[in-house]
């Protein structure tokens, strides 16, 4: 798009911009994965599995919350496709899954960690 064609000409370089923007259903793949973390539990469970294995009875020991409650997240975690299962009998382990958008997600967190806690 040339400054010509847009209401307001400041003068900005961005002739074809509108060609170099990625489609609208990008952007909202984009946005659904990071509604995933949208909520600190499930940010937390999603953290804890990037670093371990577990069943959902030692996560929710470890994140201080119910079963139930930690099976809801680890539900949409998965339909997200940030984590993986496997059955090993009657349990089954969870970890997180072992893609780039994964790893990326695990190293933002930690990175924004560092800038919102100090402490840390």
């Amino acid at each position: 798009m040339e400054n010509s064609h847009l209401p307001h000409d400041h003068g900005q370089k961005i002739e074809g911009m509108s060609e170099r923007m990625p489609s609208e259903e990008a952007f909202q793949a984009v946005s659904e994965i990071f509604k995933q973390l949208g909520d600190g539990s499930r940010t937390r469970i999603f953290w804890l599995l990037c670093h371990c294995e577990e069943c959902v009875i030692n996560i929710s020991a470890l994140v201080g919350m119910s079963s139930p409650a930690v099976s809801h997240h680890l539900r949409q975690l998965k339909a997200g496709g940030l984590i993986v299962s496997r059955r090993e009998g009657k349990e089954v382990y969870y970890r997180a899954a072992d893609t780039q958008a994964a790893r990326l997600l695990h190293r933002v967190i930690e990175e924004m960690m560092e800038l919102a806690c100090p402490f840390c």
